[in-house]
């Protein structure tokens, strides 16, 4: 009985001096804590592409658009009173961060570069039942020029093209392709793009499976790093 005595006697002050530790490393926790609650929330933002706007939206009567691509950038005019609705439509898609990461998915040498299948599916469902009226042709598919596609009347929707060439006679003939403007620097960067895949991407599946099915079978696709509006006077086109 005394050894036990003196065995609990003995450990009191090391039981005494664990406790002060324990409340001492709690006190830190609480303190590293409160702290993390305080820190700032991070800056990386997910970017979130808004379907078509319910209130029509209108663009400036003359607006230039910046693209910087994975080759260097270029710009396009834009001339409302060649295709107002088309006008419209590239204004609000540039202005929401649209483009931003989409691929040049139809590259033909000679003819056209396409874009504007945006890589995440459910920005793609969104945009499916957008289509706009066909407009009057106001000018030609010449060299530089940029128009919606379409694959049937009334179906422009979010995809462009850029004639590679001056491709009026193939292409004024159907009515159905109206340039929305032209552009006016970098027409060298778009002749700098990959074509090797050709017309091998397969645009429904672009559609429904986005960046994933063009990272698996087309890797080397050019990319829209960012497509911005900026101010500037009418220019000649290059």
């Amino acid at each position: 009985m005394t050894r036990g005595l003196f065995v609990r006697a003995d450990i009191r002050p090391i039981c005494a001096l664990i406790t002060q530790v324990l409340l001492a490393i709690g006190m830190m926790v609480s303190v590293a804590c409160s702290d993390d609650s305080r820190a700032p929330a991070s800056k990386t933002a997910i970017r979130v592409i808004p379907g078509p706007s319910v209130t029509p939206v209108r663009s400036p009567e003359t607006y230039r658009v910046r693209f910087e691509t994975s080759k260097g950038p270029f710009a396009i005019e834009v001339t409302r009173a060649l295709a107002p609705l088309g006008a419209d439509r590239f204004y609000e898609l540039v202005t929401i961060g649209y483009y931003a990461g989409n691929r040049f998915f139809r590259m033909v040498p000679g003819f056209v570069v396409q874009f504007g299948i945006n890589g995440d599916p459910a920005v793609n469902a969104k945009w499916a039942q957008s289509a706009m009226p066909d407009e009057h042709m106001r000018a030609s598919n010449t060299r530089g020029t940029v128009a919606f596609t379409t694959v049937d009347k009334d179906s422009r929707t979010v995809q462009l093209y850029v004639n590679m060439d001056d491709n009026s006679a193939k292409l004024d003939r159907q009515r159905l392709f109206a340039p929305i403007g032209v552009v006016v620097d970098g027409m060298e960067v778009l002749e700098r793009l990959n074509f090797e895949y050709g017309e091998d991407p397969v645009q429904s599946r672009i559609m429904s499976r986005g960046t994933k099915y063009l990272d698996r079978w087309f890797p080397a696709l050019d990319s829209i790093v960012s497509a911005t509006v900026v101010a500037s006077p009418s220019a000649p086109a290059k």
